[in-house]
């Protein structure tokens, strides 16, 4: 039972560790939700903005100027967060490697083996909780943005909604959050 719990946890750290990563590095957390007569398609992610040609599929892109720029609360504090959650992801991954039953380092000793999943599935706790909470505070902050536009009767000509790599922020964190359940609640 313990090994394919371990096993279990071990997918669904990878899948979720990877998740966390592409959310971080991908450029649509924000996409353009007009109507369906729009010529571009435009995203916004926490390091540039892209605009693709819906007639002929060019996409361009523009990088913020830089990382010590003035930005809003809303990119620099998801930043922190998810860069923060990738690394305690990729620690915790590291960690339930070496910690599983099924690899050879430290056969010996059990005991240590099963110190290494339990550690691994608190620093995965905070990992999933600092994702969790930088996905959520970028998805909230597109909503009041919106939802202050709307209620002042402005527009802009474009309006935003919650993208895909919002989304799977918000996946990456809840499976590295379940696999920390497995491994510190249910392992014993």
């Amino acid at each position: 039972m313990s090994t394919a719990l371990q096993m279990t946890a071990f997918g669904l750290t990878l899948l979720s560790t990877l998740f966390l990563l592409l959310a971080t590095c991908t450029d649509c957390w924000m996409v353009n939700a007009d109507d369906s007569l729009e010529v571009s398609h435009k995203c916004r992610g926490l390091w540039r903005e892209c605009v693709t040609n819906m007639q002929d599929g060019v996409r361009t892109c523009d990088q913020y100027d830089s990382i010590l720029a003035d930005h809003p609360v809303k990119i620099v504090v998801t930043r922190t967060l998810m860069i923060t959650a990738d690394l305690l992801a990729g620690l915790a991954l590291a960690a339930l490697v070496l910690g599983l039953d099924c690899i050879k380092f430290l056969k010996e000793d059990p005991c240590v083996k099963l110190k290494m999943c339990y550690g691994a599935g608190a620093i995965l706790s905070i990992g999933s909780i600092m994702g969790l909470v930088g996905s959520v505070w970028y998805a909230v902050d597109v909503y009041i943005e919106r939802a202050m536009l709307v209620s002042h009767n402005i527009f802009l000509g474009v309006h935003y909604d919650f993208g895909w790599s919002c989304w799977l922020g918000m996946a990456g964190s809840t499976g590295c959050f379940m696999a920390s359940l497995l491994l510190t609640c249910c392992l014993h």
